[in-house]
């Protein structure tokens, strides 16, 4: 078990490295809760744009600006999530050339020495977290909510889960009721439904009423599991996982 830190806050650096425009970038985030309250700061750079057309950035689904920069509150649940992370990390002697996460743990506000996280992907995807909460603070996205239906012989039955990255909360509704859910379970659950192949030349903008079951992404469009979505690896039957998975959410 890695050493406890006492700590009052990170700075997280990360280069994309060799990946190519208008996809590299670079960010750096300081979270300091030294004075109680959790503060933020992001700057966000997209790299090496200058020899790419309007057209070539636009393609690829970015706008002309996708820099961002903020400072400010962050909600403090996330103090505790930061510390957990920081503590359960195992760090290398390795440096970070081209690619990767470098921290800095911070003491009243002063940035500490480089530390090199061994587990560096899953660094990546919990900087991705953060910055996510950021964008949701700000107002910049709205939180993602995944929609399923179950059709049967007797009824239909829809649901909704909320992902709320700002605060760290899940919101399950199904009819008119709602309820919290756990955040890791969804973290696993979302990893789930992102696994197969979804094919978005029959997807549809309106759920399906036949017998079946059906999800939407957060992008408005419909899709059926095991006909617009399929498994990638036949060993791995990954579709069946999501509709038990939202059975028993719909049965508790």
């Amino acid at each position: 078990m890695p050493q406890k830190e006492e700590f009052t806050g990170i700075e997280l650096e990360f280069h994309s490295g060799i990946i190519p425009p208008p996809y590299s970038h670079m960010y750096r985030i300081s979270l300091d809760w030294s004075k109680g309250d959790l503060t933020a700061k992001l700057d966000l750079h997209y790299t090496e744009r200058e020899d790419l057309t309007e057209e070539e950035i636009l393609d690829e689904g970015f706008t002309l600006n996708d820099d961002f920069a903020y400072e400010g509150p962050l909600s403090i649940v996330w103090i505790k999530a930061i510390s957990d992370k920081v503590n359960d990390t195992k760090w290398t002697g390795k440096s970070v050339d081209d690619a990767g996460i470098i921290l800095k743990l911070m003491d009243s506000g002063k940035p500490g020495k480089v530390k090199v996280p061994a587990n560096q992907e899953d660094w990546q995807v919990f900087g991705q977290d953060l910055i996510q909460a950021i964008y949701e603070t700000t107002k910049k996205e709205a939180p993602l909510t995944v929609h399923y239906r179950e059709v049967s012989s007797e009824k239909v039955s829809d649901c909704a889960i909320t992902i709320r990255f700002s605060d760290r909360e899940v919101i399950f509704s199904q009819e008119n009721e709602t309820r919290n859910i756990n955040w890791e379970y969804t973290v696993q659950l979302m990893k789930l439904i992102f696994t197969p192949d979804y094919n978005y030349e029959i997807a549809k903008e309106e759920p399906g009423n036949k017998r079946g079951h059906y999800i939407e992404c957060g992008d408005g469009l419909w899709h059926e599991l095991g006909k617009g979505v399929v498994n990638i690896d036949p060993s791995n039957d990954v579709v069946s996982k999501i509709k038990e998975i939202f059975k028993d959410l719909m049965e508790e």
